[in-house]
């Protein structure tokens, strides 16, 4: 039993997150949500994002996941705000769960392998009220 929870409490390297690497798109009521993973090195997954509406700029962000004191950390560098770090919490094989309670959206960032597919979503509050997006990427051509 106590190896079980001390198993649970591990938190995976970069190099443990290799199923994050490659090109995934997201397509729905004609927004198209592009992610791109580099496969880990020197310590580091380094990812891209954009999205595209109808009718609308492109938005886009780039991302980072590394080791670092307070542990495997995410962080979003998104246009004209400063890097935004979500730290890993405990979570299952094959997915990655990072937090920032201190953030109002997201407060949660999550990703885990769905057959071929990567899955991926953010959870936090707007205006009071608890929002949730999911995605499910399919590997892009």
């Amino acid at each position: 039993m106590i190896l079980a929870l001390l198993a649970a409490a591990v938190i995976a390297a970069p190099a443990d997150l290799t199923w994050m690497a490659g090109s995934w798109r997201h397509e729905a009521d004609g927004v198209v949500t592009r992610e791109t993973w580099l496969a880990p090195e020197g310590g580091t997954l380094t990812g891209a994002g954009q999205v595209n509406a109808p009718g609308k700029p492109a938005r886009s962000e780039f991302m980072t996941i590394t080791l670092g004191p307070a542990g495997l950390t995410f962080t979003a560098y998104v246009d004209g705000q400063p890097p935004i770090p979500f730290v890993a919490v405990p979570s299952d094989p094959g997915s990655a769960v990072f937090e920032n309670l201190a953030h109002d959206f997201p407060r949660r960032v999550m990703y885990r392998r769905c057959g071929e597919n990567l899955c991926a979503g953010i959870e936090g509050t707007v205006a009071g009220q608890v929002r949730r997006e999911h995605w499910t990427y399919v590997p892009a051509k």
